[in-house]
């Protein structure tokens, strides 16, 4: 169930087939149009770009490679760009029901749209079962985040929440964990219980999670070392660590 609770924003251009195919297999936005240089109009993914559009009802251009090139912002549209509308979110419960231990994930702070790309796409392929963002977060980059993560931004649920705080109240009262990733009085990411419902906070690599914020969680963890090193990792390899021990700890329960 997709609950029509989107803020107004401008059309998003995609670029490429990897993002236009997760739009079209998840329905995570309307599409307006695609268009598609001629010279791939008979690749795999173009063929499949065709049938999965005339089954939704989307129209599509052919066009020639400068066209094409002058709508999209990127070079690795591979020829096919798509006109789409605004996403389609979860509610926050959306995100949990039906689940025995769900695995939540809220990304904060992160400023740069290809490292939240690809966090996310860690997250979505470790088999997180939802993303939770603030109001408008990377809606006006939602084609390059999309591109960084493999079209995962579109394939994973995604529900809105005004504050981190407001999301973790609202998980905390439905009997999730509430964990951050956090140097100070923390447990070794390899020895926590990661196995029970989690809503796990990432912060940015420049802001991170508010102290006070880091200081009510549940669960605070840190990623151990090999070696003696005072600085954080950056934010695609801390999420991508942290989702991985997620689902290790998760597989091992069945």
């Amino acid at each position: 169930m997709m609950p029509d609770t989107t803020p107004t924003e401008e059309p998003v251009l995609l670029e490429g087939a990897i993002a236009i195919l997760a739009v079209l297999e998840f329905a995570s936005r309307p599409l307006h149009r695609i268009v598609i240089e001629e010279r791939v109009r008979y690749d795999r993914d173009a063929a499949r770009i065709r049938k999965l559009s005339s089954a939704a009802g989307v129209p599509i251009e052919y066009s020639t490679s400068e066209a094409i090139t002058a709508l999209a912002k990127g070079t690795s549209h591979g020829g096919i760009v798509a006109l789409a509308g605004t996403r389609r979110f979860e509610t926050l419960n959306g995100l949990i029901v039906d689940r025995a231990a769900p695995f939540v994930v809220m990304l904060d702070g992160i400023e740069d749209p290809y490292n939240f790309g690809q966090a996310v796409r860690a997250f979505y392929a470790a088999g997180a079962d939802g993303l939770v963002l603030r109001p408008r977060n990377w809606m006006s980059a939602a084609g390059i985040v999309a591109r960084a993560s493999a079209g995962a931004s579109e394939r994973m649920p995604s529900a809105v929440a005004e504050t981190v705080e407001a999301a973790a109240a609202h998980y905390r009262a439905q009997g999730l964990q509430i964990m951050v990733a956090d140097k100070e009085r923390s447990t070794s990411l390899y020895e926590a219980d990661l196995t029970r419902g989690t809503f796990l906070v990432v912060g940015g690599e420049k802001r991170g999670v508010t102290r006070s914020f880091a200081h009510s969680a549940d669960l605070r963890v840190h990623i151990p070392y090999g070696r003696e090193y005072p600085y954080s990792l950056g934010t695609v390899a801390a999420a991508s660590a942290l989702a991985f021990e997620m689902l290790r700890q998760r597989k091992s329960i069945g």
